[in-house]
């Protein structure tokens, strides 16, 4: 196990996320007190670390503390595909009226896009 500082991981980061994708759990310090464990995901002996991805961007998502910009990024899905799994999920896109028409214009270009390439191979 390792332990870092919080002025440690702010000035290299790298060097912790290496441990922690090494399989070490890295044990954040602050005033030598424990605030946080890094664990790197590929260890949780999870089966699908892609769907944890999609489940804790769709909690943050729900919870208001990401856009679904941020959801998309954090899942590694598009834009598009985040909005299709909040929805499947029952989670509701609501947002400030920027964010919404954000998405809105996001969503008309996807389904511009899929219409184009439907009508190429026609």
């Amino acid at each position: 196990m390792e332990s870092v500082s919080v002025r440690e991981l702010k000035n290299n980061p790298s060097g912790a996320l290496k441990h922690a994708r090494e399989g070490e759990f890295v044990v954040v310090t602050n005033r030598d007190a424990p605030e946080a464990l890094l664990v790197g995901l590929a260890h949780l002996r999870v089966p699908d670390v892609n769907r944890l991805r999609i489940a804790l961007a769709a909690s943050l998502f729900r919870d208001g503390v990401i856009t679904t910009g941020t959801a998309a990024r954090i899942a590694g899905v598009s834009r598009a595909d985040m909005f299709e799994t909040l929805s499947r999920l029952g989670i509701p896109l609501d947002g400030n009226a920027s964010d919404v028409a954000h998405d809105t214009d996001v969503i008309h270009a996807w389904l511009k896009r899929t219409k184009d390439r439907v009508k190429k191979r026609k």
